[in-house]
């Protein structure tokens, strides 16, 4: 029941992905979506099989998501200081 529910995370993050093409901020929260959904997995095996190795390497997932996300956030506000929208149809503006 729980590993189809980490499945449908996994699949609503895709659809997110190839749905909106358009909208920076969108794609970023279906990646972390699917990153959370793969760190539910890793926590809900490493449970069952009373080992840590998995949640611990959930928390690192996690950190590197968190690393993701604020790079991301980055460069989504120095688009939207270049063009004024956060639009991914001209993204290559931002080459210097």
């Amino acid at each position: 029941m729980l590993i189809s529910l980490s499945f449908i995370l996994f699949l609503i993050g895709i659809l997110g992905i190839i749905v909106n093409r358009k909208n920076l901020l969108l794609l970023l929260m279906s990646i972390e979506l699917m990153l959370l959904a793969i760190n539910f997995l890793l926590i809900l095996t490493s449970s069952y099989l009373d080992n840590i190795m998995g949640q611990l390497f959930a928390l690192y997932i996690l950190v590197v998501a968190a690393a993701e996300s604020a790079i991301g956030l980055s460069i989504l506000i120095a688009d939207y200081r270049v063009k004024g929208s956060i639009s991914v149809k001209f993204i290559n503006l931002l080459r210097g």
